[in-house]
């Protein structure tokens, strides 16, 4: 390859990658999404084509376009300044909104540029030299394994996956249904490797053509499938009306000496309208009130004569202490319609970090003291640790609270272990009406196609939401509204594939890529064999 070509491979990853990442700000052009990384996929064909792009380089430059693709993702931090609300100085708040946007998006550029590290040491390897049109779908299974891998550790935040990019397009997204939205990446970046490998193959036209034709029958193959399943409509076990209640208190109302009164008048109000309107149960936001409720009297008994006057069961964001342990955690309260505050709660099980917990504290406190002080709560929060189904006249019910509905597997979780409805309470109103709420409700609306379940959500300042197992919404509230939205729903116990399998598509990418490695292990011994016989003959 010729030094000339070589200029440009990074700034034709950067392109790709922030080209992107503009598709999952704005799902709307999301149709775009299935060509903007043909550049990325030039870039990286060209560097592994390149012999003097060292592995050190191939990293790094990895690491610039995976950082270029989430400091696109993560821009809405910017939308927390000031965070007056919880006592902080311009300047601290300042060095926290930094800290967050830049500090999260280098922590997936870190392990991000190992996907083109591992792609450059395949390029040397006998399999990409006799099957080269196995290299679109090589990256494209590393890219998997990066995102399935920020699930597992608190450093890593799902929140970019390449999928949510096709949050406004149902069809597409009905195959996550089947292997999960994994999946679904994948084929975006497949098509987007094909075409690219086209275009590079261009003067072989026949090379060309097929690769051409392979992406073309994946999109359309996916729009078949998907337009069918969304039209497949399993029988309910049984319909019940519900209401979202979105109270639009926002973080100085919350936090402020008023809280309780003003909480209390918002959503006993909105409650009454909704049992009004039909409704035989209806969600509250996350924390929606910030109070102990198991040892809160006066607000015990609130809930319950609200209940019992309204007709009507109530799930209930509050907080929740161990009388023994003394631990904290942030739940949700089912509230019969007689009044009765079942014992039985909701734990959120996968904490916000530096929201409700700080991680590596007393490193923290030394690096970034106003990052340490973070957490409107004061105290670190304990997660919970069950799926913690309510038991109802509806049948079982499933709970996720905010920063649970991105890691997909507790979802999956809840209806393993028999949730024929999900309920989803949140409070978002630190990102007001940023881009980040907006991707929050898709990653709802992923879980609810996945796992093939309704899903209600109610948060504090928006999005509220109600969700069909398609995908499709019943009810929605924008965000910064006082307001309630009241639908019929279906509870379910028909199960998805995927919602029985699992990622057992992110282990196959995972087979696929240790199977690259180990056939060059295997062809090396050959080749050595080959030489030791000729040897022994001459």
């Amino acid at each position: 390859m010729n030094t000339k070509k070589q200029q440009y491979i990074l700034p034709y990853l950067l392109a790709g990658s922030f080209l992107t990442g503009l598709t999952l700000v704005f799902p709307k052009i999301g149709f775009l999404e299935w060509l903007t990384m043909i550049p990325l996929f030039i870039g990286v064909m060209r560097m592994g084509d390149a012999p003097n792009y060292r592995l050190a380089k191939a990293y790094w430059s990895g690491f610039l376009t995976v950082l270029c693709f989430y400091l696109v993702n993560y821009h809405w931090f910017t939308a927390l300044y000031p965070l007056d609300f919880i006592s902080m100085t311009p300047a601290e708040s300042l060095v926290v909104v930094v800290a967050g946007w830049v500090g999260l998006s280098l922590l997936q550029a870190i392990p991000g540029g190992l996907i083109f590290l591992l792609f450059k040491l395949l390029h040397r390897t006998t399999l990409f030299r006799r099957v080269p049109l196995v290299r679109p779908f090589i990256f494209s299974a590393l890219w998997i394994v990066f995102e399935w891998s920020s699930t597992l550790t608190w450093t890593g935040v799902p929140w970019g996956r390449l999928c949510l990019g096709q949050s406004e397009y149902l069809p597409i997204l009905q195959s996550a249904s089947l292997f999960g939205s994994y999946f679904v990446s994948f084929l975006l970046l497949a098509v987007n490797g094909l075409l690219a490998y086209a275009i590079l193959s261009r003067t072989v036209m026949r090379r060309a053509l097929i690769c051409t034709s392979v992406a073309l029958s994946l999109v359309i193959g996916n729009l078949m499938i998907g337009l069918f399943l969304q039209n497949i409509r399993p029988k309910p076990a049984q319909t019940l009306r519900v209401a979202v209640a979105q109270g639009n208190v926002n973080s100085h109302e919350k936090w402020g000496a008023n809280s309780y009164r003003i909480s209390r008048e918002t959503y006993e109000d909105l409650t009454r309208k909704a049992a009004d309107a039909g409704a035989e149960l209806v969600v509250w936001p996350e924390t929606a009130f910030p109070n102990n409720l198991n040892e809160d009297e006066d607000l015990q008994e609130f809930v319950s004569e609200l209940a019992r006057d309204c007709k009507v069961s109530l799930m209930v964001g509050a907080l929740y202490t161990d009388e023994e342990t003394g631990d904290g955690y942030n739940v949700l309260y089912f509230v019969t319609d007689d009044g009765v505050i079942l014992e039985d709660t909701y734990a959120k099980r996968h904490l916000v970090p530096f929201g409700e917990y700080v991680p590596m504290q007393e490193l923290i406190e030394i690096i970034l003291p106003p990052l340490a002080e973070l957490s409107a709560l004061g105290n670190d929060l304990e997660a919970g640790t069950d799926t913690a189904l309510f038991d109802t006249e509806w049948g079982k019910l499933g709970s996720l609270i905010c920063f649970d509905s991105i890691y997909e597997m507790l979802t999956v979780d809840s209806v393993r272990d028999g949730a024929e409805l999900m309920i989803l309470s949140s409070n978002d109103s630190w990102f007001y009406d940023s881009a980040a709420i907006y991707q929050h409700e898709a990653q709802a609306k992923l879980r609810a196609i996945e796992v093939g379940r309704y899903m209600v959500r109610s948060g504090n300042t928006g999005i509220s939401s109600i969700v069909t197992d398609k995908g499709e919404h019943l009810a929605w509230i924008d965000p910064l509204e006082r307001g309630y939205a009241v639908a019929d729903v279906e509870t379910h116990t028909y199960r998805t594939l995927y919602s029985i399998i699992g990622n057992l598509f992110v282990y196959l990418c995972i087979g696929f890529v240790g199977g690259a490695f180990a056939t060059e292990l295997y062809w090396r011994k050959k080749r050595k064999q080959g030489e030791q016989d000729l040897t022994f003959t001459a």
